[in-house]
């Protein structure tokens, strides 16, 4: 059930709401490590940006996230933050402060709350996985806002996700709640770097978009890399490669939102990422056609799928939903 409230602008374009408490976000995943000082509105005050050095040893990414958050603590608004807000690819483990991305090798257990939590002047940091931090978003600020049960989803170089219930975000007890992405849809399938197999990820990330056509014989345009991106343009083309190699990735998506609207019972599905994003009906369309042959019962039937509105800023200002949830900061509150 969707609780109706007056739009807002986007968080790029809201008036800021200074003076105030902020909120430093964090966004770390395996590309890159991004920043920013978060206003109760949900706009993004200042930014910082690093690579991340992700196949490097752990201390060596743990300092290029001391240097975004030294870059934002040279701003003179940092005087107002309250907290910290740490989005981070996972698996994260919310409940000691650690973190083990698969995509940054380096960091397996690693301590990342304690040494933001040093970075940062010993400032309150809440770690959350950055499926939920889209989550938290999306429900405050974006396409799920005024849904009190809802998917959240990534679709981009690996496949997240996070869950709204009972209008709340729930992160679980280590802050992974909701990753979609490693739930087996495909029982004797490919093996996952997860361990598992057939997960949602191993067929729906952009990667394995990419993979899995060119396995089947496509070939990218001549000069262009084959990505998921390059995929896409020749199945607007009809190139029947590429769009089969969409279709199956939109089954697998299909099948595990099914499962877990048959789970929990959701009112939307928003679904985000560069994937996502760039190839919109393309994925978009035959996931909701696949939907409605997958999540059949009464109370899963009919599940409305929508695109993200946040884009690229969705991870900091989930990260700081997230913290300001956690730590019950009132002024972050829709209507705070």
């Amino acid at each position: 059930m969707r609780t109706e409230s007056t739009a807002e602008t986007p968080a790029a374009s809201r008036p800021s709401a200074e003076p105030g408490p902020l909120i430093a976000a964090l966004d770390i995943g395996g590309t890159k490590i991004a920043g920013a000082l978060v206003d109760p509105g949900g706009r993004l005050l200042v930014r910082a940006l690093r690579p991340t050095p992700a196949r490097e040893d752990g201390a060596t990414v743990m300092r290029a996230v001391g240097e975004v958050v030294a870059e934002l603590r040279a701003d003179p608004r940092w005087a107002a933050v309250v907290a910290v807000g740490i989005g981070s690819a996972g698996p994260v483990d919310a409940s000691v402060g650690t973190v083990s991305p698969v995509n940054v090798p380096g960091w397996r257990g690693y301590p990342l709350v304690g040494g933001v939590t040093e970075a940062a002047g010993a400032l309150p940091v809440v770690l959350t996985g950055d499926g939920v931090a889209i989550a938290a978003a999306e429900h405050w600020l974006g396409a799920a806002r005024g849904y009190d049960n809802a998917l959240c989803m990534v679709v981009s170089t690996g496949v997240g996700g996070g869950l709204v219930l009972g209008g709340t975000v729930h992160p679980g007890p280590t802050g992974n709640a909701g990753h979609i992405g490693h739930i087996s849809v495909d029982l004797d399938g490919d093996l996952c770097p997860c361990g598992s197999r057939g997960c949602v990820e191993r067929l729906a990330s952009g990667p394995n978009i990419a993979r899995r056509a060119l396995d089947s014989g496509w070939l990218p345009a001549p000069g262009a890399e084959p990505t998921a991106a390059a995929v896409a343009d020749s199945a607007r083309a009809g190139d029947p490669l590429a769009l089969a190699s969409f279709d199956r990735a939109a089954q697998a998506l299909a099948a595990g939102i099914a499962a877990t609207a048959t789970l929990v019972e959701l009112g939307v599905v928003v679904i985000g990422g560069g994937v996502a994003a760039g190839a919109g009906p393309l994925l978009l369309g035959p996931l909701r056609a696949h939907l409605a042959r997958y999540a059949t019962l009464s109370f899963a039937s009919g599940l409305k799928v929508v695109p993200a509105e946040l884009g690229t800023d969705a991870g900091l200002v989930g990260a700081a939903a997230a913290a300001a949830q956690a730590l019950r900061l009132a002024a972050f509150t829709p209507g705070g």
